[in-house]
């Protein structure tokens, strides 16, 4: 198949640091010509991959900022439909923008739902639901007015992650530095649980940052700043536990995925797609408040590391999220 694969433009694909989307479209492009497949991926220019490269943004956005995202989202979204008749199918992990496209071109389009910034943007899922194919990233991202074709779980690249039988004395918050993630409840829960924290991610709420993180930042509470990802496999395959004490509904949550795939047990607040991703007691705890992750940690230790991995391994690794999407272009094709 000669299948076109648009990433966003916020960040590189893959991303140096931080950019989830970025992530995942590079593993399905990599993923997919890995198995023969013809393969272009959209993206920055500056983009590492081993499909054929299309780009008009030189730089993402988020590193440019003297770049206007607007302009640049709607020339990157122009070039891949210009060249829409050279592909069997595209494979769109940008957002609702692409769809406004779709009545214009012949190539059919799959669209995975990454997740939904706002309700507002549910109108235009909504117009163009009849003429394009739909894939959730979990069963808990599904919005009750759209159709989907399938949910395929976000797939890594197994062998980037470490596995670990033996955890240090830490526990480790991996994410963005927001009010979303939970930056404060984590150290809350490290806290009053007396064991060491170490935080790293992008500032991305500098207010919240400069009030709910930096004064409490000491020798047990740690911010390292964003990590690469030889630094992440490193941080996550030595943490006694992840803590993911989320205060939205979340999508996916890679780092839930990375963590147990180095055989990191997760501790997790019971919101959006963490019952899906973490086996209750097996692979984690589901909780519901800072005290019952305290009280989860002192379990944690009866958690077996390689259920932790040989789940991860089985249900989000980069080969099965491929075929699975594989499966869903020929569906599409054959319609």
């Amino acid at each position: 198949m000669k299948i076109a694969v648009l990433s966003p433009i916020s960040w590189r694909t893959p991303p140096r640091h931080y950019g989830p989307w970025e992530q995942v479209a590079s593993n399905i492009a990599e993923g997919l010509a890995g198995k023969g497949h013809e393969v272009t991926l959209f993206a920055t220019a500056d983009s590492i991959t081993d499909c054929n490269l299309q780009s008009v943004c030189e730089r993402p956005c988020e590193e440019d900022k003297s770049l206007d995202p607007k302009v640049w989202e709607c020339l990157h979204i122009a070039n891949i439909m210009e060249h829409s008749g050279e592909f069997d199918i595209i494979h769109n992990n940008f957002d609702f923008l692409p769809l406004t496209y779709s009545r214009l071109i012949k190539t059919p389009m799959l669209t995975t739902i990454h997740g939904f910034s706002s309700p507002k943007i549910l109108p235009v899922y909504k117009k163009y639901n009849d003429c394009n194919f739909y894939a959730s990233i979990s069963n808990a991202d599904r919005s009750p007015e759209l159709s989907y074709l399938a949910t395929v779980y976000n797939g890594i690249k197994v062998d980037e992650f470490t596995f670990s039988d033996e955890d240090n004395d830490y526990l480790l918050f991996f994410g963005r530095i927001h009010e979303d993630k939970g930056t404060y409840e984590a150290i809350q829960i490290a806290k009053k649980s007396g064991i060491k924290l170490i935080i790293s991610g992008i500032i991305q709420d500098q207010k919240y940052y400069n009030e709910r993180v930096e004064p409490f930042l000491s020798d047990d509470i740690v911010f390292i700043g964003h990590s690469g990802p030889g630094k992440r496999d490193e941080l996550l395959g030595g943490a006694r536990a992840l803590l993911h004490p989320i205060g939205f509904e979340e999508p996916f949550g890679l780092s839930v995925a990375e963590s147990m795939l180095c055989g990191t047990p997760v501790i997790a607040f019971n919101k959006g797609s963490m019952p899906e991703l973490i086996v209750h007691e097996k692979s984690g705890f589901i909780v519901k408040s800072v005290d019952e992750a305290v009280e989860a940690l002192k379990a944690v230790n009866t958690i077996d590391r390689r259920f932790c991995r040989s789940w991860a391994e089985s249900n989000f690794s980069q080969e099965k999220m491929v075929n699975s999407y594989i499966q869903l272009y020929e569906n599409i094709i054959s319609r």
